[in-house]
């Protein structure tokens, strides 16, 4: 059975690599477009609850269309649903990814200009010209130089990228500083690390490297899965995961979260990763 999260297949329109795989009434090679909005909902079905979020600058390829909804796969994880059509945009190359936790759009290379929007980390923009400490997008916003690192300056370490989200609240779904699930703590901090990586946790733990054995010593880097969540191993005595716990991305003794998750979940996976 194909899972729909990963299947470009609208009910009406495949993709064309579905051919031969799977019959449907149409099959198409699609249309590559971006993000504009700062952040939209992905959905399942065109009148459906959140699945998972997108970032400003998105790379996507566009299936289907129903009334003002668009069924589209992203380009960095595979991940397919619907989304509103407005937020859709001409492909662009994008040169620069926010590498802050979060940043505002301005009017002007000013700070007092208003502050026409926010973007998230991870979030993508095509830079066309420098202006003092701004940086001017390609459609006349500007954003903090500071705030910005060029898309071919991936970070290296992903928990100390995931560290610049302590705090964030917690949101099932959710892909962005403005909130969070446990799998996008993960995909986040990897993705800065250009590092693949799948949106959901049960994806993740399949697909994330090696298991380690039952005992093994935990060290920074590292991931623990429990059935239905995951949390970064920050030090050996320590994790760092978005949970409901606190509704949050928090610090948590490692043997802690061992007792108060284990109590009703045990733990299905601890993995090291090959950066």
């Amino acid at each position: 059975m194909t899972d729909p999260r990963l299947t470009p297949f609208s009910g009406r329109v495949a993709h064309v690599t579905l051919k031969g795989t799977l019959t449907a009434p149409a099959y198409t090679e699609g249309r590559r477009q971006r993000l504009t909005a700062p952040l939209a909902d992905l959905l399942r079905t065109p009148a459906g609850s959140r699945d998972r979020q997108l970032l400003s600058g998105a790379a996507l390829c566009v299936i289907d269309q129903q009334g003002e909804m668009a069924y589209v796969r992203a380009e960095h994880d595979g991940y397919c649903g619907w989304i509103d059509r407005s937020t859709l945009g001409p492909y662009l190359d994008m040169t620069h990814r926010v590498a802050a936790p979060a940043t505002h759009l301005y009017a002007a290379p000013d700070i007092k200009s208003e502050a026409t929007a926010t973007l998230s980390l991870n979030a993508t923009v095509r830079i066309t010209e420098a202006s003092g400490n701004f940086l001017r997008r390609h459609d006349g916003a500007w954003l903090p130089k500071q705030h910005l690192q060029p898309v071919d300056q991936p970070e290296t370490d992903p928990v100390a990228v995931a560290e610049k989200l302590i705090g964030t609240p917690y949101l099932w779904g959710g892909n962005s500083r403005a909130g969070l699930d446990c799998s996008a703590l993960v995909q986040l901090a990897l993705q800065a690390c250009n590092h693949p990586c799948p949106a959901d946790s049960d994806l993740q733990e399949r697909a994330l490297s090696a298991r380690l054995p039952e005992g093994a010593q935990a060290r920074r880097g590292d991931l623990l899965f429990w059935p239905g969540h995951v949390a970064w191993v920050s030090a050996p005595d320590m994790i760092l995961h978005a949970n409901a716990h606190t509704m949050s991305v928090a610090y948590e003794p490692l043997s802690a979260a061992l007792a108060r998750i284990g109590a009703t979940t045990p733990l299905s996976a601890h993995v090291r990763l090959s950066l």
